[in-house]
């Protein structure tokens, strides 16, 4: 897409359709992202919920949103998606709905349902070509449970499951999950992520997006205070240094082709972002883990000079 209405952050649109106050954590930055994703789809739109954090975010009988919200089972988000989709293709196409009155359909989870409980589902509804959004907003861990570790924990992390210990010093052993390749590899018209800390190109991501039809997908890295041991107000700051230090690449793939909308002009150092988070401090006291840094900083470096060949 050559000509885009998002230039720089004066022209995020102010309405809003996520109403402020809701019971989500100070500083969620999946609250962020869900309110820019919001602005850049418009009001007419109903979420398909798989249980998660974000499910605190509307309650019966209260709800934060503008929009239309439906809640599942962590596996089940995109099987409800579908079941929705069907009705108002339905109801439209017998002339019981009018056109004008057609809604997004947009599923909203955590990394756990998305990585894990939930893939199955998703699998199937891209293979269907399933017409909608699907936003990951990813925390890194089961957030709503106690912080867990999922499969889209960093390797290195504390979590709830992964406390260092004499055995296994380094935390969470596992490296995290591709979901974005695994996503990419069934072809759908669109995947992207997205990041809060740079509103505009999340903007212009679901911008393009509304210009396809079919299953489009997106992954949000979204910084979570109490989880990762962060101030509130620091969420966008973490959100940016994971950018900056190339961790949290931005990147999208348009029917399986790949593009980076961002790229650092000089990456820093992964350590600037690892020492900012309580979830990591077992990596530089009582003694700096040098090997395992050093292992990260390895698996960034390696994924940017593929990129830079």
């Amino acid at each position: 897409m050559s000509i885009t209405k998002y230039r720089t952050l004066k022209d995020v649109p102010r309405e809003e359709f996520l109403a402020p106050g809701t019971s989500l954590c100070a500083g969620c930055g999946a609250l962020l992202v869900m309110r820019l994703f919001h602005k850049a789809l418009g009001g007419d739109v109903v979420w398909v919920n798989a249980a998660g954090c974000i499910t605190l975010m509307a309650t019966f009988p209260y709800t934060p949103l503008k929009s239309s919200w439906f809640y599942t089972a962590m596996a089940s988000a995109p099987a409800g998606a579908q079941g929705i989709r069907d009705a108002l293709d339905i109801l439209i196409r017998k002339g019981k709905l009018d056109p004008s009155e057609n809604l997004k359909v947009a599923v909203v989870t955590g990394d756990g349902a998305a990585s894990d409980i939930g893939l199955q589902s998703t699998s199937g509804a891209i293979h269907r070509g399933l017409d909608f959004f699907y936003l990951c907003v990813d925390n890194e861990a089961y957030g709503n449970t106690g912080f867990q570790a999922s499969s889209l924990s960093p390797m290195g992390s504390e979590t709830a499951t992964t406390k260092p210990t004499h055995l296994f010093p380094a935390g969470n052993p596992l490296p995290k999950k591709d979901l974005f390749e695994i996503w990419r590899s069934h072809r759908p018209p669109y995947v992207a992520t997205i990041s809060p800390s740079h509103a505009v190109d999340l903007l212009r991501k679901v911008e393009k997006a509304l210009t396809l039809k079919g299953p489009r997908l997106f992954l949000a890295l979204c910084p979570c205070p109490t989880g990762w041991g962060i101030e509130p107000s620091e969420s966008v700051k973490l959100a940016r240094l994971a950018v900056e230090t190339g961790i949290w690449p931005l990147k999208e793939a348009i029917y399986g082709e790949v593009s980076h909308t961002h790229v650092p002009s000089k990456r820093k150092p992964v350590e600037e972002y690892l020492k900012a988070q309580r979830r990591f401090a077992h990596l530089f006291r009582p003694v700096k883990n040098e090997e395992v840094i050093a292992e990260i900083q390895k698996q960034v470096d390696d994924y940017w000079s593929k990129v830079e060949r």
